[in-house]
């Protein structure tokens, strides 16, 4: 009888239990609500929820709060493209302006044989740590090919080939995640007008006999190109192309003409037309533009 009783007591105790706790939970749920903007809600079903960053923001759902109040465009989700876009668009009732996709593009063209003066290494196998060792290779402006990039990557966008990152834009989204991690700040995000674009792929800032002595590829600043390309302009001893401007890859044959180095080239996905201007010739490797480096803001400590 006495066992019976201690289970009764038992079962009772534990319902009692759970009908204060539900009362409890019910009340805190009403006084601690907080209400969802509906938008908010279609915003994120709309979003791929990535939270890659791309757009700025730490994730989709802060990014979904913020197109939401209307502080920020329907059209940095890279992930989502121009389809998100819309529909983002669609949600909030604006009209979305015609943009074009961003994509990563390296500034270096030179592989481990184009690159002079160079040291062993042994130390820590990461861009961001190699970085901080002076003389491991005589250029302090290009790809240092330890792959910080490609491992940021999500999208298996980018690799590291024969000692140079190298973007696959095929896969490539724009999500900037390379163009953040890299030490150098030769990856930027170029507006692809077209399906290939013009590139300067040299990011050394140093003059002629410097880059000759570190580099076989890279930008001697002779000013050639500037002088035969309209889109072309000199900042200190690098030309840079003004992306604003630019409507045909045909503005630039000029200046490649003029070139004597291996510094301009084309990155992205060649039309059939261009595969059948150049059937006969081999096809170089890719890379591009934005020109800033944190060689010289970097402590150096080797």
């Amino acid at each position: 009888m006495l066992p019976a009783i201690t289970i009764l007591l038992a079962a009772t105790i534990l319902a009692l239990l759970a009908v204060v706790v539900a009362c409890v939970l019910g009340w805190a749920n009403r006084k601690f609500h907080v209400a969802v903007d509906p938008k908010v809600e279609a915003v994120l079903d709309v979003l791929p929820s990535a939270n890659c960053g791309a757009c700025g923001f730490v994730g989709c759902s802060e990014y979904a709060e913020a197109v939401a109040r209307g502080d920020a465009e329907v059209t940095l989700c890279a992930p989502g493209g121009a389809g998100c876009a819309e529909r983002l668009a669609g949600i909030l009732g604006v009209e979305v302006e015609a943009r074009y996709p961003y994509r990563a593009v390296v500034h270096c063209a030179a592989r481990y044989d184009d690159r002079l003066l160079r040291t062993p290494y042994f130390g820590e196998a990461t861009c961001a740590g190699t970085n901080l060792v002076s003389g491991v290779q005589g250029c302090t402006y290009g790809c240092l090919g330890f792959g910080d990039c490609t491992r940021a990557c999500k999208y298996d966008a980018i690799h590291v080939i024969d000692g140079l990152a190298t973007v696959d834009y095929e896969k490539c989204i724009g999500c900037k995640a390379c163009a953040r991690v890299c030490p150098r700040n030769i990856i930027s995000m170029v507006p692809f007008k077209q399906e290939r674009m013009f590139v300067v792929a040299c990011s050394n800032q140093d003059k002629g006999p410097e880059v000759k002595a570190v580099c076989t590829v890279g930008c001697i600043g002779c000013t050639a190109c500037s002088r035969r390309a309209e889109l072309m302009q000199m900042q200190g001893n690098l030309p840079v192309v003004d992306y604003h401007r630019y409507e045909s890859e045909d503005h630039f044959a000029p200046a490649m003409e003029k070139c004597p180095r291996a510094s301009m080239i084309f990155v992205g996905t060649p039309s059939p037309a261009d595969l059948a201007a150049v059937a006969d010739e081999a096809v170089p490797d890719l890379v591009e533009a934005d020109f800033k480096t944190t060689v010289d803001q970097t402590e150096w400590r080797g």
